[in-house]
């Protein structure tokens, strides 16, 4: 019996096996967060829905209307007329509302012009238009 008390053999792998368990579980707690976290951001990417209704070439001006249809509301960042960045005036939809986005733009008649409309988040609507005679 005293050799069973004295014996240390168990120990070791008793800590061994309580150690990897709390590494496993503190690694998994990390997974879980991290997860967490980015799930969160993609749900709100996923969430920022907006089309294009429409394009208007006016005098000396192009206006966008869109509309939010996504879940959250969307502020908008830039405009692209053939791939060059364009000043616009700046506006923020909330969730089923619309407006328009004015670009000042000597544009000219029978053209073909690529618009993308780019909001904070990075979501993305471009398109071709061509304006009339």
């Amino acid at each position: 019996m005293k050799k069973l008390l004295r014996s240390k053999k168990a120990i070791t792998p008793v800590l061994s096996n309580v150690l990897m368990m709390l590494i496993a579980v503190a690694g998994m707690s990390i997974a879980i967060t991290a997860t967490y976290v980015i799930s969160g951001n993609l749900h709100d990417m996923m969430g920022e829905r907006f089309i294009v209704e429409d394009v208007w070439f006016r005098t000396g001006t192009i206006a966008i209307h869109v509309r939010n249809i996504g879940k959250v509301t969307i502020s908008f960042a830039a405009v692209y007329v053939n791939y060059t960045s364009q000043s616009f005036s700046a506006l923020n939809l909330d969730v089923t509302s619309h407006g328009w986005l004015n670009i000042t733009y000597g544009w000219n008649s029978n053209t073909l012009y690529h618009i993308n409309v780019v909001s904070s988040r990075g979501t993305q609507v471009e398109s071709y238009y061509k304006t009339s005679a």
